[in-house]
């Protein structure tokens, strides 16, 4: 029986052999078009008949027809499949199918090996998070953490090598401020304590005490050409500030599941930019010119960057952001030989990497140089209920080690009130897991590109597309484990199961085929969110299930045949929130 996993991509391939075995009128242009159908219609649908038939003149439902006696064998023994309207091709799994594929994807080795195929032999580099050295992260640094760290995993879920890279914003003036403070009110008890807490305060006394045009100002530029000259004692002020900061950045990604492979910032690039300039220029007709005494490349061709140059080095012979991301661009691609590099930011940032993409196309073509797929992964804003900016009563944006510190403690509160006999230290374990992944899945479950409010009681709801339900789903599930006496992945507790019979069993099973669609799409539109969309669908379909068809009954085959379709939906929710960077738990 077929148990491919991608059971879409293989019916595309079927009708497209279909097309050509049935003869049909250029059949090698003919696209299947095959995606997931409303389950109203079948499992999967194929909707190109319509669009090829009109373009040749002929009758959409007799080429469907055609088709369809043309369908290899192992898909009518597979699928039953009917025509509806204008040639639309419905595909419905048969029971017997369904089986074979749960039977085949019994694991998480299996299921990543059967995605795997995707991105086999790329390598993709990831920047994200991103925080300027010096500075607490707060909770604008969220989104581009729990996004890029979802999408690195679906990557590696589907054959890549991930380079996670933390592009950290760690040179440029501020650190001439910063060094001017430090060298004047630096508290070493405070440093010892909270290290990056007093960096902040010492730049901020800095960046107040150095207004423009006063003499002061003039101290902390003079500061900052020292360290960018090689000073030895402001290059160890330097890389102090860089090493506390990174130790307290990297206690928030512990909690939130996160490890870098490389904290490469815009001051391991410094020494890179000369390149980019030289090679901007020596090309015929040079990409980049000198406009108004600074280095620019115009794009006359794209419509709204017309007249907008790209400035790629300032006037005064400075480098910049610009520059900078040149240089990245450039190293990512000979030092990681990166297929693809994804960069997460917020939306005000798009306007800067689609210039930065255009210009990094345009050199590399010239140069001969291997161009990798390039996306700017963009996000909206976190907004309060107000609809404004989430901030302290006192109006200081949010730390995120704050925020992360509130969503455990009412996670904490709501656990302890349901479970007042459960030991301390096992509601603390919970409510850590479960206050993490209420935050971080509030985010990933909603389309990047919008905004969203940050609701405390929607979030750590118990019902509704919330981490707290997803999570109760699936302790629920590990608890009928523990009622059987049977580990979840007991294969001698499943033997004996039949094909799904009941219209919940079948609708569970089919839903679970659905899964490698789900990564499809979430991986290619680097949109977590479908993901996550299809385990609150699947939750809630198990949850049907589970009302509808006592799963614990003495007949041994329907025992373990519902034992089946617990254990696969148990896979696949563990799978999916593991993949979108939520820890699981078996109680709560």
């Amino acid at each position: 029986m077929h148990a491919s996993f991608h059971l879409a991509a293989d019916l595309d391939t079927a009708l497209k052999s279909a097309a050509a075995t049935a003869g049909l009128a250029d059949a090698a242009a003919f696209s299947p078009e095959v995606r997931v159908a409303d389950p109203k219609h079948g499992d999967f649908q194929a909707n190109g008949t319509l669009g090829y038939a009109k373009a040749r003149k002929l009758n959409p439902r007799a080429v469907a027809e055609q088709l369809v006696a043309a369908l290899p064998a192992a898909v009518r023994e597979s699928y039953d499949h009917a025509i509806a309207g204008p040639g639309f091709i419905n595909f419905t799994l048969k029971p017997a199918a369904l089986l074979a594929w749960l039977r085949a994807y019994d694991s998480e080795p299996a299921l990543r090996a059967g995605a795997a195929a995707a991105h086999a032999n790329q390598t993709w580099v990831v920047d994200y998070s991103s925080p300027n050295t010096a500075k607490q992260m707060h909770v604008g640094h969220l989104r581009s953490a729990v996004i890029g760290e979802a999408i690195c995993r679906l990557l590696a879920f589907t054959g890549a090598r991930v380079i996670r890279d933390n592009h950290l914003g760690d040179w440029g003036t501020q650190f001439g401020k910063l060094i001017y403070g430090y060298k004047r009110w630096a508290d070493q008890a405070a440093l010892a304590t909270d290290a990056i807490e007093e960096l902040e305060r010492l730049y901020k006394l800095g960046n107040a005490a150095t207004p423009d045009g006063s003499p002061e100002l003039d101290e902390a530029r003079a500061e900052l050409v020292k360290l960018q000259n090689g000073d030895p004692a402001n290059v160890a002020l330097w890389q102090k500030f860089s090493e506390v900061s990174l130790a307290a950045f990297q206690q928030i990604y512990d909690r939130l599941g996160i490890r870098f492979d490389h904290n490469l910032g815009e001051s391991f690039y410094n020494d890179k930019v000369e390149r980019v300039y030289r090679e901007l220029t020596e090309t015929t007709p040079p990409i980049a010119e000198i406009s108004e005494g600074a280095l620019v490349v115009f794009h006359p061709e794209h419509p709204r960057f017309k007249t907008q140059p790209f400035l790629v080095r300032k006037a005064d012979g400075a480098s910049n952001y610009a520059s900078t991301d040149l240089a990245t661009a450039l190293y990512r691609t000979e030092h990681f030989q990166a297929d693809g590099i994804v960069v997460v930011t917020d939306f005000r940032q798009g306007d800067h990497f689609e210039q930065l993409f255009l210009t990094v196309r345009k050199w590399f073509a010239a140069k001969g140089y291997r161009t990798p797929e390039l996306h700017h992964v963009t996000f909206g804003a976190v907004t309060g209920e107000d609809g404004k900016a989430l901030k302290t009563r006192s109006g200081d944006v949010i730390k995120l080690k704050a925020l992360l510190d509130e969503a455990v403690e009412r996670s904490f509160a709501i656990v302890s009130e349901k479970n007042a006999d459960m030991p301390e230290a096992e509601r603390r374990a919970i409510a850590d897991i479960v206050g993490i992944g209420a935050v971080q899945y509030a985010d990933l479950s909603q389309n990047r590109s919008s905004n969203y409010v940050f609701a405390w009681d929607k979030m750590l709801a118990l019902d509704g597309n919330t981490a707290p339900y997803l999570l109760y789903a699936v302790a629920r599930i590990h608890s009928i484990f523990r009622k059987a006496g049977v580990a979840p992945g007991d294969a001698a507790a499943q033997a004996a199961a039949t094909a799904p019979e009941t219209a919940a069993e079948i609708a569970l099973a089919r839903k679970l085929v659905k899964f490698p669609d789900a990564i499809r799409l979430a991986t290619e539109t680097l949109r977590p969110h479908f993901l996550g969309l299809y385990l609150f669908e699947l939750a809630g379909d198990y949850s049907s299930f589970n009302n509808a068809d006592k799963v614990l009954v003495d007949e041994p085959a329907v025992r373990a045949r519902r034992l089946l379709l617990c254990a696969r939906t148990l896979l696949t929710l563990e799978t999916g929130l593991h993949l979108l960077g939520l820890r699981t738990l078996t109680r709560m």
